[in-house]
């Protein structure tokens, strides 16, 4: 039996013009039913950047340039899976883009949040919010402000 590993998750946080972000609701996954960023799995050979463009498109349609990676979080799962996760900040190369739910087997829909609204969501009921969000507010308390544009 092979031994478990840490894999690398990339967090694609996406800003308006206003400093809110996109959450989605994940599905058919391990935290289904949370709110997360759009992201995935860091391929072999991939940088960060590469791989927050390329699941943002994947996920949402929305193309977005990576501008900055601003935190990282290690994330145990109660289920055994074990990540570090980091969040690379991006912006919509088109503005007036919307994202669409592109990947409908792995998430229920997009919404622009705050980030009061998320950091209200992981003070509330953290079982809504997805593990590295959750961390991230754990870990870098003064987030809004190292993100705000």
């Amino acid at each position: 039996m092979a031994s478990p590993v840490v894999r690398v998750g990339v967090a694609a946080v996406i800003q308006d013009n206003k400093g809110n972000v996109i959450l989605g609701v994940r599905k058919g996954s391990h935290g289904s039913g949370t709110w997360q960023f759009p992201g995935g799995h860091l391929e072999v050979g991939e940088s960060w950047f590469a791989c927050a463009e390329r699941e943002t498109l994947e996920e949402t349609g929305l193309v977005v340039k990576a501008e900055r990676f601003f935190a990282a979080t290690n994330d145990v799962f109660e289920e055994g899976k074990h990540y570090i996760t980091l969040f690379i900040l991006c912006k919509r190369v088109d503005e007036s883009a919307e994202p669409e739910v592109l990947e409908p087997h792995k998430c229920e829909s997009w919404s622009w949040k705050s980030w009061s609204d998320v950091r209200g969501l992981t003070e509330g009921d953290e079982q809504k919010v997805f593990l590295p969000i959750v961390n991230l507010f754990k870990d870098h308390p003064d987030i809004e402000s190292r993100v705000l544009v």
